[in-house]
């Protein structure tokens, strides 16, 4: 558990400080966009993952483990604009996006570690085509919620789902930056 703490740990650092020098660059524009647009994102980042993995080559050079990283920091955005609604005020300081950003990554860090606990980090012998098969499966699921207004019966809401798209996003990258360095 310990060193899946601290790859997460560094591959989080890595994720935040792609958030911000984009911030530098195009403020918080991302503020326009409804929830559904955000999850639209990330299907579009998840499906592009999948495209690569079953042809097996690319024509765009962005890597699968930048569209990794832009499911983790839309994951955030969405996490970020179901708490405080699109819009207004469309403009936010740097420090309160990054504070922003930083409890909504710690309450996907604790969710995995508790879930981690429980499975024993089954994770780890899973195959990175599973991980995105698994954000696609939630992405699809938060659409169907967000087609009934939020609401559930008996199934986790859209927090759940986008929390959880961002742990598969986390895990896809200790086992393409981490684990195929270490082999």
């Amino acid at each position: 558990m310990e060193r899946t703490e601290k790859q997460y740990n560094e591959l989080v650092r890595r994720c935040k400080e792609i958030f911000h020098r984009k911030m530098k660059d195009y403020g918080t524009s991302w503020r326009i966009m409804r929830p559904r647009s955000v999850t639209d994102q990330i299907f579009i980042n998840a499906q592009r993952i999948q495209s690569i993995e079953l042809k097996g080559n690319q024509k765009v050079d962005d890597d699968i483990t930048s569209e990794f990283i832009g499911i983790v920091n839309y994951g955030v955005i969405a996490l970020i604009q179901l708490e405080l609604g699109p819009g207004e005020p469309a403009e936010l300081s740097e420090m309160e996006v990054l504070d922003l950003y930083q409890q909504k990554i710690d309450e996907a860090k604790k969710l995995m570690m508790r879930k981690n606990h429980d499975y024993g980090e089954a994770w780890r012998e899973m195959r990175i085509s599973s991980y995105t098969d698994l954000i696609l499966m939630k992405i699809f699921r938060t659409k169907q919620i967000e087609d009934n207004d939020g609401k559930t019966i008996v199934s986790e809401g859209i927090a759940a789902n986008y929390l959880d798209m961002i742990n598969y996003a986390i895990f896809g990258l200790v086992k393409l930056i981490f684990e195929t360095s270490e082999e």
